[in-house]
């Protein structure tokens, strides 16, 4: 097997954090990811980071509210899921 990472980056124009969390928490257990734990971080007095661990590698969000835009990233070692989570958050938000 080769050792090999798929990444995928972009901008989102969503900040709230509770939505963020619930939607890319949906979008990974239906690329159907496996997510070991889950970190997340409100600043004051505004902005979020969060992270999940995957078997797979790791998924992160960081929002920029004085902006109105979130930039996510994946990386996975499984092309399949990969593929699929982009499917998923491409019927959602165009890529940049």
């Amino acid at each position: 097997m080769k050792a090999e990472i798929f990444k995928h980056s972009q901008w989102i124009p969503e900040t709230d954090p509770e939505l963020l969390m619930f939607y890319f928490c949906n979008a990974l257990k239906r690329a159907q990811f496996n997510v070991l734990d889950f970190m997340q971080h409100k600043f004051e007095p505004e902005g979020y980071t969060a992270i999940w661990l995957l078997a797979e590698s790791h998924f992160a969000i960081h929002t920029f509210p004085e902006e109105q835009k979130t930039y996510i990233e994946l990386s996975s070692c499984n092309l399949e899921k990969h593929n699929k989570f982009l499917d998923i958050i491409d019927t959602d938000y165009e890529q940049n």
